[in-house]
């Protein structure tokens, strides 16, 4: 005989919730906001390599794969990570691998004012060790990098990778590497819920401690229902830091891309949870909670310009030019939109976007 409680334990499981969404997830009316996009950051329209986005104006982000050992649903690259499907066919990149990379350690030799590479996909992981190892020991050679982070879901996911031999060489030697070169070199991994937090997780996290690396830091997505009360994002917080010595460091608002709109929160309760997990934790390992609106890049969820709480709408400036920008005067004086879930709206919010699908479509 089937258990029911343990079937409502399942199904109300937080990891389930985000890592084996069920159609009945989704809100009816309101499964994707209308201004959802797949590519929801326009990280594309920033390549300035195939696989390079240059937003920042001292930061890049490599993407050395477009592949993941887990696919989330929340996932910001949904447009480039993965296979396609019979229902959606993904963004390629044309370039080889190989020439592809030349091309990005070419841009970076090029742009000195780079300092700061994100390496991620994708992720990886998913990159064969000697690929990754032989990519970061060349870019290293670049005098204007100083900062290397590198991006693993995995790290949670799959941590036995990061138990072989062959893996733990090669990591080894770009630790050793990194510090003859005095470049600080990290990895960022992304864990959302303290469930996620195994003894072999921790185990490693402290291998890759062990073998030099500066720090393992934690960037988490927001998602409804998953870590959206001030006791589980202190649960996430406490645990990674005292069981598996990752800092907490980004909490990230979930991004607008299609069939998310049961995971989001607004920007409302997302202040209210920065302001509640603050004196709490020691300031070093105090996650900052972050919206990233389109085209613009992360900001404090603090930093909003200005806030339409009726509409859901969030309006934000920035203090750079992207690489899309650079010729234009007015870039500063724009305000770049994000938007709450419709559902978490009032009447009068709903009603407003009912009418904006009416006139504008999906």
């Amino acid at each position: 005989m089937i258990n029911t409680m343990n079937v409502e334990d399942l199904w109300n499981d937080p990891i389930r919730r985000y890592m084996a969404p069920a159609f009945a997830d989704r809100d009816r009316e309101w499964p994707s906001h209308p201004m959802a996009r797949r590519d929801s950051l326009h990280e594309a329209d920033m390549w300035t390599v195939p696989g390079l986005t240059h937003k920042y104006p001292t930061k890049v982000l490599v993407e050395l794969t477009t592949t993941c050992p887990q696919y989330c649903g929340h996932c910001t690259r949904m447009d480039l990570v993965g296979l396609d499907v019979p229902q959606v066919t993904k963004r390629r990149i044309e370039v080889r691998t190989k020439d592809r990379y030349e091309l990005i350690l070419d841009y970076l030799r090029e742009n000195r004012a780079v300092r700061d590479v994100v390496v991620s996909g994708g992720d990886v992981a998913n990159v064969p060790i000697a690929q990754l190892e032989d990519f970061c020991l060349r870019m290293f050679e670049i005098p204007n990098i100083r900062d290397v982070r590198l991006a693993t879901k995995a790290l949670a996911a799959l941590p036995q990778h990061f138990r072989q031999s062959e893996v733990l060489s090669g990591l080894e030697r770009i630790a050793r590497r990194a510090r003859e070169r005095e470049v600080n070199v990290a990895v960022h991994t992304h864990i959302n819920h303290a469930n996620s937090v195994t003894p072999l997780v921790a185990r490693a996290v402290r291998a890759l401690l062990d073998l030099g690396f500066r720090d393992v830091r934690n960037q988490a997505v927001l998602l409804r229902g998953v870590n959206d009360s001030l006791a589980s994002l202190l649960d996430l917080s406490f645990t990674i830091l005292d069981r598996a010595h990752v800092i907490p460091y980004y909490v990230y608002m979930c991004d607008m891309v299609p069939n998310s709109e049961h995971w989001r929160t607004s920007l409302d309760q997302a202040q209210r949870l920065q302001h509640d997990i603050m004196g709490y934790l020691p300031g070093f390992a105090t996650p900052r909670l972050i919206c990233d609106p389109p085209y613009l890049g992360k900001r404090w969820v603090h930093q909003a310009h200005s806030y339409d709480r009726t509409r859901g709408i969030s309006y934000w400036t920035k203090n750079y030019r992207t690489s899309l920008e650079l010729d234009d005067p007015a870039a500063l004086d724009l305000r770049y939109e994000f938007y709450d879930p419709i559902d978490t709206l009032g009447e009068e919010g709903q009603e407003y976007w009912r009418r904006y699908v009416l006139e504008h479509g999906d």
